[in-house]
């Protein structure tokens, strides 16, 4: 019933969208006039972010049947163990020690789902084992192979412990479907390409996402956590590996703590942590070492994302470590409705095979609007492309112009940087504006500067190659 309700909502919103307008694309918000006025409205926000708590009952799931024996599938006993803890209120069902071997979890209200440490969760690659839902895929909404954690429209929620989740993507299985040779793809073999060009042309046509079926013979993979339309999220403590794509992914979710995780993969598209349309969301302390960007905010993909018109929205990032990536703390692509309120404080990177620092990627297909991002107290080793890129041609081009303005970036220290200091790549029309770099220290870039339309570009203190940089022109071509 509640996956009926939604659907109705979304074709709904699908008959609207041919006179969607981008509202308030002109109208300019107010830009912080200091660190200070910006540190003061992320501490308000983080006020907002509280994870949620549990009763003090304990399920376990050995008592529901479940072995951690590597062999055993335990997606029923582990089934079994969630109801049992739901319908007496919530607690906390626990996995013990061992190898668990089970299909796609699904989370219900009030229920922590508690990794043990020497706990490893196995996610079987039998697709058989994953049911169709109501899921986001690349942005684009669809019913797919459900994610290896699932919810709708669940109220506190949790996955914690210490223990290890495994998606069990390999160059074998699920990675191959990429349809690239490095990840074990083959000629002659299927992949994802059809059906993802086929998702595309749904989108487009508006068709409701209910009749947008994949699954079986379409080749989309799963990811690993995504709650859909959820309040009162918590991920904490737990090692992530080897998803078959994204790893952490909320969609139009709202309160959510992800702290002190530990996310390695290289897979292709396996991003660290992507909060999709989300609302109050923190991400601290936590490690990512990743296939494609580290933390990735998004808000949908083209007609999917404007439809809905929810915008990414007060994301705090702090404290956390990146190497490997696309992208160390990236805006986009996926971000048709606009991203606002975006905070990073006190991270620190490092990795020749980390491109950039601060990337943010859309295109004139998405529109949308992307402001008020400050950053604070990165300390970057090393990257290899650009420490901050602004791309408004990332991916095809269309007829919604987007909007970049008012980005903050203070005490950034790079010790040896890659191509750019700085890339921006923007229409005439939309120039990047109000991009201020405030006692920052950038060396090793082989080119300063690579930039086509900036309006309000400020340097304060900030040394790219050890000299002093000044920029007071207010457009450049």
């Amino acid at each position: 019933m509640k996956l009926k309700k939604h659907l109705i909502k979304i074709a709904a919103i699908s008959c609207c969208l041919n006179i969607y307008i981008t509202f308030g694309q002109k109208v300019q918000s107010k830009f912080w006039s200091s660190s200070a006025e910006a540190l003061k409205e992320m501490e308000q926000i983080k006020k907002l972010i509280v994870a949620p708590t549990f009763k003090n009952k304990k399920f376990f799931v050995t008592d529901f049947g479940a072995k951690g024996d590597g062999i055993t599938k335990n997606t029923e006993a582990f089934k079994k163990a969630i109801d049992a803890c739901n319908a007496v209120g919530g607690g906390k069902v626990v996995v013990p020690a061992g190898n668990f071997l089970t299909g796609p979890i699904y989370l219900k209200s009030n229920v922590n789902f508690y990794v043990s440490e020497g706990a490893v969760i196995i996610f079987s690659q039998d697709t058989k084992d994953y049911p169709l839902v109501l899921t986001r895929w690349e942005g684009m909404d669809c019913m797919n192979y459900s994610p290896q954690f699932y919810a709708y429209n669940e109220k506190n929620i949790a996955v914690t412990g210490k223990g290890v989740l495994n998606g069990n993507a390999d160059k074998t299985h699920w990675w191959p479907w990429k349809g690239r040779k490095e990840y074990g793809w083959k000629d002659g073999e299927p992949n994802q390409f059809k059906a993802r060009e086929s998702l595309h042309v749904m989108m487009k046509e508006k068709v409701n996402p209910v009749k947008r079926t994949f699954g079986d013979g379409n080749y989309l993979r799963p990811y690993m956590i995504q709650p859909y339309n959820c309040k009162n999220l918590l991920i904490s403590g737990v090692k992530m590996i080897n998803s078959p794509m994204w790893f952490i992914s909320p969609v139009m979710c709202e309160n959510i703590t992800v702290e002190n995780v530990h996310v390695e993969s290289h897979g292709p598209n396996t991003d660290g942590c992507d909060p999709d349309a989300c609302k109050n969301v923190l991400i601290k302390d936590s490690y990512f070492d990743t296939g494609d960007d580290c933390i990735a905010i998004k808000s949908g993909r083209d007609e999917d994302g404007r439809g809905f018109t929810k915008p990414a929205e007060n994301h705090i990032i702090e404290g956390c470590t990146m190497k490997d990536g696309h992208g160390g703390i990236v805006i986009g692509s996926e971000i048709a409705g606009g991203a606002k309120n975006i905070y990073a404080v006190n991270c620190k990177m490092s990795s020749n095979d980390l491109d950039r620092v601060l990337r943010i990627k859309t295109s004139s297909s998405r529109g949308g609007i992307i402001e008020n991002i400050f950053l604070k107290d990165i300390e970057v080793g090393t990257y290899k492309d650009a420490a901050i890129l602004c791309d408004m041609h990332y991916e095809k081009p269309g007829d919604f112009i987007p909007t970049i303005r008012n980005i903050w970036v203070e005490n950034l220290t790079v010790t040896d940087g890659g191509e750019y200091a700085i890339s921006i790549n923007a229409y005439k029309e939309s120039p990047v504006e109000n991009l201020k770099l405030v006692n920052c220290k950038i060396n090793g870039a082989k080119t300063p500067l690579k930039i086509d339309y900036v309006k309000n570009l400020n340097f304060e203190n900030t040394f790219i190659n050890d000299a002093l940089f000044k920029y007071d022109s207010i457009q450049k071509k």
